[in-house]
């Protein structure tokens, strides 16, 4: 038996080659794995998942086209493929486009290079986040619609541009007053950098996510859009039902309570103090660097 047995893995096994496997080797497929998971998930919320299950339909075409030897097929699929590579840059342009901003954001800079968290500015203070609360709740109560862009780290000049410019501290009354059905500044969305109310009126990106619910109109649409983005938190005030909504990271948290918006706002106020933590950290080591050199 153990003759036999010498004799199959001698004739089955001895020309096969097992490669070494090193730790990069295991990070590697861990990284592409990682990479490739967060991309379809990222692609399934939105719009570009129907071009992508199309896509693997005509790759499995392709592929059966090849084992059945379908030569025409296969010419023309072959002299396609740089034309459907740059088509596909087209209609995934929106996207990328995305992908790419995130991958710009300055709180993923921060997380990689400290010294960059040295360029945060201050926070707001919470007379500004207690006005936020106040004026959504007071709004909600007599249904009047609001969006209250609270901006972080990624500044949001590009929309700021196509509002009215205010550079308005801010307050509840103020808020209030800007929403008032039939007054100038009432549509559309106002942007919060620190304690001042930069612009209003601001056109905000409406979100491609096909999972968000049919009952959420455009103000919703677009704070879940412009949190897609960017890293801002946005508050919404429906026009219908007064319920109060935050959108952050591209999620939508509906009919919250005056207890749960003011955490959400404490969290982001802790964002910027983790951030100066580095950024003094960072300061502090290279003092002392300079003081040992010396």
């Amino acid at each position: 038996m153990e003759q036999w047995l010498g004799r199959f893995v001698e004739k089955y096994a001895g020309d096969l080659y097992f490669p070494d496997v090193q730790i990069t080797d295991i990070v590697e497929v861990m990284i592409l794995t990682f990479l490739i998971y967060q991309v379809m998930v990222w692609i399934k919320n939105t719009k570009a998942w129907m071009l992508m299950k199309g896509i693997i339909v005509l790759a499995v075409f392709i592929l059966l086209a090849a084992i059945f030897k379908m030569h025409t097929i296969l010419y023309i699929a072959k002299n396609a493929a740089t034309v459907m590579a740059t088509a596909a840059i087209v209609v995934f342009q929106p996207e990328l486009r995305r992908a790419l901003e995130k991958l710009g954001e300055k709180k993923f800079l921060t997380s990689v290079v400290p010294f960059e968290a040295n360029r945060e500015k201050s926070r707001f203070s919470e007379e500004t986040r207690e006005s936020i609360i106040e004026a959504a709740y007071a709004m909600g109560k007599v249904k009047t619609g609001a969006l209250i862009v609270v901006e972080q780290a990624i500044r949001l000049t590009e929309y700021e541009s196509t509002g009215i410019k205010m550079d308005c501290l801010m307050s509840s009354q103020v808020l209030i007053n800007i929403f008032e059905h039939n007054t100038p500044l009432h549509d559309g969305a106002i942007i919060v950098r620190g304690d001042r109310i930069v612009s209003a009126t601001c056109y905000l990106p409406l979100t491609d996510n096909m999972g968000i619910s049919k009952e959420l109109g455009t103000r919703h649409r677009a704070a879940v859009g412009m949190s897609e983005v960017s890293d801002a938190l946005i508050v919404v005030v429906s026009e219908e039902t007064g319920a109060v909504s935050v959108a952050q990271g591209g999620q939508i948290f509906r009919n919250i309570s005056e207890e749960e918006l003011r955490q959400k706002l404490i969290e982001i106020q802790d964002k910027k103090t983790e951030y100066n933590r580095i950024a003094a950290w960072w300061k502090g080591r290279r003092k002392d660097e300079r003081k040992t050199n010396a």
